[in-house]
């Protein structure tokens, strides 16, 4: 199952850890790393890949670490982002090109920021959906920030004990899962109130949106039914951990050239403070090299599936120019 001209190979990112690797165009095109977010797969970047192919552009997105066909360690702590831009540097000098293009969604936008923090020389441009970058700062954790905005019921505290979200999560058949995920549009942070499950407090009855097929959603039933979510639920485990590894980098910007892409609809953009952070200076301060801010009306959170055919023009437009 999956789109025609797809290539599938694995990857040996670290000791014990081995990476699922989804390829399309040529393999001596420019490549594009294309990092998916929670809960999704390489999968949801197919537009994308059959899209930068038909340009040239080599497509390389990887199922990350604890998600799909990867390996999924069993430590909670073996998914902080020195890990994840671990993986994304030692799949970028397989690919045998000295620097990449870099594509991210929701945490693997994250990713792909930190990715440029780390390891600038490998990254000839950004092009990240949803979620902007802030900086570490040293006033206090991530958690403790979500508290202060959105209050202790905000998805992401809920997320932290292990094994309370896989429990709430097994609860529900893993193709209804998939649709009320992907077809949630309520502009605003996802907050569980007392007594309710992470889906009960979705905005998101279950129908199948139309941008989205039931082949699509067998898909992710298929691999999550073999993987569970604990993998990509240890991502938002740990970060205050990667706050307290972070602390060189404090302040620190970013500063390889940028598109940034989003929903008017998407919970990231109206979370708290984050549409003045992204248009009141706040954003270019902290990415000098942010070329463009792009706002998609009527979109949520899965942009890259929901608009397939505008997320992968903004997206090869501004590769195509470097």
């Amino acid at each position: 199952m999956g789109p025609e001209g797809v290539r599938h190979r694995t990857v040996e990112v670290a000791h014990g850890v081995r990476l699922h690797v989804a390829e399309a165009g040529p393999e001596d095109g420019p490549a594009v790393l294309l990092v998916h977010g929670f809960p999704d797969l390489w999968y949801g970047w197919r537009h994308q890949m059959a899209a930068l192919a038909a340009r040239g552009f080599r497509a390389v997105a990887p199922d990350l670490r604890g998600y799909g066909d990867s390996d999924v360690p069993p430590a909670k702590d073996s998914y902080t982002t020195f890990h994840l831009v671990g993986d994304l540097v030692a799949l970028i000098a397989d690919l045998g090109q000295p620097q990449v293009f870099v594509a991210g969604h929701d945490w693997g936008a994250n990713v792909a920021w930190q990715l440029c923090l780390l390891r600038p020389d490998l990254v000839r441009a950004l092009v990240n959906l949803s979620v902007a970058y802030h900086p570490r700062r040293s006033e206090g954790t991530p958690l403790q920030a979500i508290r202060a905005f959105c209050g202790e019921d905000h998805y992401m505290c809920r997320f932290q004990d292990p094994g309370v979200a896989e429990a709430e999560f097994a609860l529900y058949d893993h193709r209804y899962k998939f649709k009320a995920i992907l077809g949630m549009r309520k502009a605003a942070p996802i907050i569980l109130s007392k007594g309710k499950t992470f889906f009960e407090s979705l905005d998101s009855d279950g129908t199948l949106p139309a941008w989205l097929s039931e082949e699509d959603i067998s898909y992710y039933a298929e691999k999550f039914e073999k993987t569970g979510f604990t993998g990509g639920l240890n991502f938002y485990r740990c970060l205050d951990l990667n706050w307290e590894l972070s602390a060189p980098w404090t302040g620190a910007p970013i500063k390889v050239p940028t598109k940034f892409i989003v929903g008017d609809l998407d919970l990231t953009y109206n979370t708290p403070g984050v549409k003045d952070y992204i248009h009141k200076g706040g954003f270019k301060e902290n990415v000098p090299n942010l070329e463009d801010v792009v706002i998609l009306e009527g979109v949520g959170h899965f942009l890259n599936q929901e608009k397939p055919n505008e997320v992968s023009e903004h997206i090869c437009e501004f590769f195509s120019k470097f």
